[in-house]
C-alpha cells in the first residue's frame, strides 16, 4: 500500500456555472449539508492520514485564504493564482514545488459523498501500484451519480486501464474528481494553462492510465441544482453525512 500524505485541492475556479451563488462566494466555499464544499475534502483527507494541502486560488481568492485560516488540523499551503488562472493541468504544474517527490491526491472541491466512515481515499492508495500506473483515477458508476448530467467518460479495460469514452454514445463511468500521481511525471510540463486532460492523454496512450471504481455515492455539485439535489440526499442520510 502507498501512503499518501500530501493532497492539491483545485479551488481556483471561476464558478460560472454556479452563478447567482458565485456572485460573491467562491465556489469552494458554498455549503452542502452544513459544510463548505471545501472543508467537506479536508475533513475526508484528514480522517485517511493526509497531513499536508496545497490549495490553488484565483476567484474570491482573499475568501477562502481567510476561510483555511480556521483549519488547524492539516498544514495548508497557497498556490497563488491570481495574476493567471492555469486550468486543472497547470494548476498542478506551478504546485509541484509544494507538492514533493512522493505520490499525491489531485482533488475537485466541486464533488462530494458522504463523510461518516468514508475510506475512499485509503481504498485509491491501496489500489495504486506506482510502477504500474502513471496516474490513478477515481471513478463514479454512472448508476450511482447526482447532478452529473453528461453521457459518462471512461471505459475500464481487464487489467483497470481506463479506455475513454470516444465517439460512443455513452460510457458506465464518469471521472469522480479526484487522482493519485506523483511530480517525477509531470516535471517535464510548462506552468501554463491547460488541462489535465493533455498528460492524461499521455498516460494512457503509454497504457499507463488506471481507474477504480469508488464505493460511495457520487455528488456532483455542478450548479444550484445539483447543489440542492447533494443537499437533499444528505440531509436525509442524518447526522455526520
Amino acid at each position: 500500500m502507498t501512503r499518501i500524505t500530501t493532497a492539491m485541492l483545485l479551488a481556483a475556479g471561476l464558478g460560472t456555472r454556479m452563478k447567482p451563488l458565485t456572485d460573491t462566494l467562491p465556489k469552494p466555499l458554498i455549503e452542502v449539508a452544513g459544510r463548505t464544499l471545501l472543508d467537506r475534502v479536508l475533513d475526508k483527507l484528514v480522517a485517511q492520514g493526509v497531513t499536508r494541502a496545497v490549495v490553488n486560488v484565483h476567484y474570491l481568492a482573499d475568501q477562502i485564504e481567510a476561510h483555511l485560516k480556521s483549519r488547524k488540523d492539516i498544514e495548508i499551503i497557497i498556490s497563488d493564482e491570481r495574476g493567471l488562472l492555469l486550468e486543472t493541468g497547470g494548476g498542478v504544474i506551478k504546485a509541484l514545488p509544494h507538492l514533493g517527490q512522493d505520490p499525491f491526491f489531485v482533488v475537485n472541491t466541486d464533488v462530494t459523498w458522504a463523510t461518516a466512515g468514508d475510506d475512499t481515499f485509503a481504498r485509491m492508495a491501496e489500489a495504486y501500484a506506482p510502477d504500474e500506473m502513471d496516474a490513478l483515477l477515481l471513478l463514479a458508476e454512472m448508476g450511482a451519480t447526482l447532478g452529473f448530467r453528461g453521457p459518462g467518460d471512461f471505459f475500464l479495460g481487464p487489467e483497470g486501464q481506463l479506455i475513454r469514452r470516444g465517439d460512443k454514445p455513452t460510457a458506465p463511468y464518469v471521472f469522480a474528481g479526484t487522482y493519485i500521481t506523483h511530480a517525477g511525471l509531470l516535471c517535464g510540463y510548462e506552468v501554463k494553462p491547460f488541462s489535465a486532460n493533455v498528460y492524461w492523454n499521455a498516460m494512457g496512450r503509454a497504457g499507463r492510465l488506471f481507474g477504480t471504481v469508488m464505493k460511495p455515492f457520487w455528488l456532483h455539485v455542478g450548479d444550484p441544482q445539483g447543489r440542492d439535489e447533494a443537499e437533499a440526499r444528505l440531509r436525509a442520510m442524518g447526522p455526520g453525512a
